[in-house]
């Protein structure tokens, strides 16, 4: 049985009705599946079982604290890009050294941080970042373990906006001077090498770019090799994709297909960098239709869940299944279901064929799990969603619906 089903018409999260966790929580309302969580990492962890192999949970798809701690409890570690995520990471009790730290911009308080919390490593981003990290750790009488993100220069057939391996990206060092480039850092007085990291892009539904990706790794871990480098650490990154609407992308069991029987001789630890194919379909997004309006060429659903809730429809165009949580016989029509935000582009569903929802009827926005709440803000003034973990037939609240008060909290006249 799915996480999400319907019984008598009735939308559950496992073995709750979405309509009364709504009516005790209100709306829009984020609703996460614990079962759906726990699934998706022992799925990691089962295909990558054979060889060591950390899962280092790419925290920036959804950050709350319970769902960091479940993964955590489950053995994940976790992959930040920011001192804030860091300080999420230790909060939720991840140890420092299943953290991995990413991210082209790392400012030196974030590095000192990250070394005083003792990371596992950073995955390094440039040249220059390169040289402040080994100053940094040299002022702190220390050597930072790092591994440079190396650029493939490979199309992940993926949306521009996430695809992060290609040469015009701001992602990584190209691959034609990486070598140099750990030579270079072999030199330096304030870092430890001890890795290789790559990761092309996001939301990836074919194993074909991945297989380029890893066959290029490959090749520039036996050139390092040659040159004398030895490592520990293969960070292979993240980026599978999950089912919005039709795709068919690949799983954890394929990607470890392709991957252990090359590995096995090598000597290293695998580090993957999932997120979205853990928490994107384990989430919903649930709104409640305001109104509805007909003008001459348009019909609208206004709901009460807009793009600063979920920004996903609005920047990238992206598509996620829309289902009546009490479902009944009504006619379908073409509408949009739009925000109450002042924007046009204001929406979560365009030119779609749905429901004719009437005011009152509550929608579940489906896999809303990832990007969805992490992206969120107060734009307009609107307080961010509750959000809650179903686990079962129980359910708790696991972020406060923001107040009026939370929105100038920090603020001065």
């Amino acid at each position: 049985m799915s996480t999400f089903h319907y019984e008598n018409d009735r939308l559950m999260v496992e073995n709750l009705p979405v309509e009364e966790i709504v009516a005790k929580e209100g709306s829009p309302l984020y609703i996460y599946s614990r079962e759906a969580l726990v699934e998706r990492i022992s799925s990691y962890r089962e295909a990558f079982s054979a060889h060591p192999t950390l899962v280092a949970y790419a925290m920036k798809a959804n950050g709350n604290l319970a769902i960091l701690s479940l993964l955590g409890q489950e053995g994940a570690g976790i992959d930040v890009v920011s001192g804030g995520e860091l300080f999420r990471a230790r909060k939720a009790g991840i140890p420092g050294n299943k953290i991995v730290f990413a991210g082209v911009g790392k400012t030196e308080e974030e590095i000192a941080y990250a070394l005083k919390e003792g990371i596992l490593m950073f995955n390094v981003e440039s040249q220059a970042e390169l040289d402040h990290i080994s100053a940094v750790a040299v002022r702190m009488g220390t050597k930072a373990p790092v591994a440079l993100r190396v650029n493939p220069d490979v199309d992940p057939k993926t949306h521009p906006y996430i695809s992060t391996g290609m040469k015009k990206s701001k992602f990584g060092i190209p691959v034609d001077v990486a070598v140099a480039e750990y030579r270079r850092a072999s030199t330096l007085p304030g870092i430890r090498i001890v890795g290789i990291h790559q990761h092309i892009g996001s939301q990836l539904t074919e194993i074909a770019p991945f297989r380029d990706a890893f066959e290029r790794l490959l090749a520039f871990h036996g050139e390092l090799r040659k040159a004398g480098i030895k490592v520990t650490h293969l960070d292979l990154g993240g980026g599978l994709g999950i089912r919005y609407r039709n795709e068919a992308p690949p799983s954890p069991k394929d990607l470890a297909d392709l991957v252990l029987p090359r590995v096995g001789d090598l000597g290293v630890t695998l580090v993957l960098e999932p997120g979205r194919s853990i928490v994107g379909n384990a989430g919903i997004l649930v709104t409640r239709v305001l109104y509805r309006k007909q003008t001459a060429v348009k019909t609208f659903f206004i709901g009460d869940a807009g793009m600063n809730d979920l920004l996903r429809p609005s920047l990238y165009g992206a598509h996620h299944d829309l289902l009546p949580v009490l479902r009944s016989v009504r006619p379908e029509v073409k509408g949009d279901l739009v925000g109450p935000i002042c924007e046009t582009g204001d929406f979560l569903a365009t030119d779609r064929e749905m429901p004719d929802f009437a005011a009152g009827d509550l929608i579940a926005v489906m896999s809303a799990g990832a990007y969805g709440f992490s992206m969120a803000s107060n734009y307009n003034a609107r307080p961010r969603p509750a959000e809650v973990l179903v686990d079962g037939n129980t359910y708790r609240v696991i972020r406060d619906r923001e107040s009026f008060e939370d929105l100038v909290r920090g603020e001065r006249i």
